[in-house]
C-alpha cells in the first residue's frame, strides 16, 4: 500500500521538508502497522532537520523526521500478540512523519481511557521527558523550588503542573504577558517575563536568596549560564533542549563555589528498553488519570503544511503541544 510521508534529502531550513508517497509493506515479524491520526511535533524534529548535534544515529537520506505518533492498529506481523486491529495506540520510534507506518511492537503503547489519540500524539514525547526529568534524573521532593524555562511551551506546561503536584514551588520564565497567563494557569506559582526582568535576580528574590534546587532549560545558549546563578548549593542545571543554540565552552569553575551539577540528557537513554518505556508511560498516564496533568493540543497542522508548522515552532509562536494531522 501507499502512504503520504515527509522526507528531507538534505539538512536545512523548513523548505527541505518534502511531501512524498512511499510504499508501506506488510508488517514484518514483531511489527505493528499503524494508521496515524496524530503525529507529534517537537523541537527535536527541528534539530534533526538542521543536522544539529543530538541523539540521532547517522542515517542516509532521505530521512523521515519525527519520533512519536498515535492512531489505530491496522495489521499485526508474525509473532505479535496482545494487540488487536482497530485498537487505539501510541508509540515512540523514529520516522513518524508518515500517515501509515510499521512500528516495532515493543515500542507501542496501549492508550488508557481518557487519553485520546490526538492528545497522545501531541504529548507523548513531552510526557515521557517530563517523567524522567522530574522523577529520575532529579527527584523532585516536596518543598523544592524549581525553575522552568519556556514555561508556556508544550514541555513547560507539563513540567510545571507535574512539579507542582509533587510538592514543589514552581517558578517559570516566559517571553510575553500572554504566555505568563498560560504559565500561571498550568502550575507555576510565580512567572518571570525575561524580556522585562533579570530572571536570575528575580528567582533569587523569590527564594529569599537561597536559589532553586533544579533548573529545567530547553532554551540553551541564551539562558544556561545565567541560570547557574539561580541554583542553591548542590543544585542541578538540566539542559534538555537548545532552542536558542547549543551551550558551548562552559567554564567548570562556575560550578565550583556551590558544588553545582549540570546535565545534558536525552529521552532515548531513559526509555531505551521496552520495560523502561512502559514504566515511564505508565507513570505519565497515571499522573493524567490522577488529575495532576491536564493535557492539551496546541496548533493543528495538516501533514502537508509541515513547513509552516516548523516555522511556527522554531519561531516560538506556539503554546501547548502542536500536532500534525495526516
Amino acid at each position: 500500500m501507499q502512504s503520504s510521508a515527509i522526507h528531507i534529502h538534505r539538512h536545512g531550513d523548513p523548505s527541505v521538508l518534502e511531501r512524498v508517497d512511499v510504499a508501506v509493506p506488510p508488517p514484518a515479524a514483531g511489527e505493528i502497522r499503524i494508521r496515524q491520526s496524530a503525529i507529534g511535533l517537537n523541537f527535536a524534529d527541528i534539530y534533526q532537520r538542521k543536522g544539529a548535534h543530538g541523539p540521532y544515529a547517522q542515517a542516509p537520506f532521505p530521512i523521515t523526521l519525527g519520533a512519536q505518533g498515535a492512531g489505530v492498529v491496522e495489521a499485526l506481523g508474525e509473532g505479535v500478540s496482545g494487540w488487536h486491529v482497530g485498537q487505539s495506540v501510541a508509540y515512540f520510534q523514529p520516522g513518524a512523519y508518515q500517515a501509515v507506518r510499521n512500528v516495532q511492537a515493543d515500542r507501542v503503547l496501549a492508550l488508557p481511557a481518557g487519553i485520546s489519540e490526538e492528545l497522545a500524539g501531541a504529548n507523548l514525547l513531552r510526557g515521557l521527558t517530563a517523567e524522567y526529568l522530574l522523577r529520575r534524573l532529579y527527584v523532585v521532593r516536596p518543598g523544592d523550588a524549581v525553575l522552568v524555562h519556556a514555561a508556556a511551551g508544550g514541555m513547560g506546561v507539563l513540567l510545571s503542573q507535574w512539579a507542582r503536584a509533587l510538592g514543589a514551588t514552581v517558578i517559570g520564565t516566559v517571553g510575553s504577558p500572554q504566555k505568563a497567563e498560560v504559565a500561571l494557569a498550568h502550575g507555576c506559582h510565580h512567572v518571570i517575563d525575561y524580556r522585562r526582568e533579570d530572571f536570575a535576580e528575580r528567582t533569587l528574590a523569590l527564594t529569599d536568596g537561597a536559589g532553586v534546587a533544579v533548573v529545567y532549560d530547553a532554551v540553551g545558549k541564551d539562558v544556561f549560564v545565567p541560570s547557574l546563578r539561580c541554583l542553591r548549593t548542590l543544585g542541578m542545571a538540566i539542559n534538555y533542549g537548545t532552542a536558542s543554540g547549543d551551550v558551548e565552552g562552559l567554564d567548570l569553575q562556575l560550578l565550583h563555589a556551590k558544588s553545582l551539577s549540570v546535565c545534558r540528557p536525552t529521552l532515548r537513554s531513559f526509555i531505551a528498553t521496552p520495560e523502561d518505556l512502559r514504566r515511564s508511560a505508565d507513570a505519565f498516564f497515571a499522573a493524567v488519570a490522577a488529575g495532576q496533568l491536564q493535557l492539551a493540543v496546541g496548533s493543528r497542522y495538516a501533514l502537508a503544511d509541515v513547513q509552516q508548522a516548523h516555522r511556527d515552532l522554531e519561531g516560538r509562536a506556539t503554546t501547548d503541544a502542536p500536532v500534525l494531522i495526516p
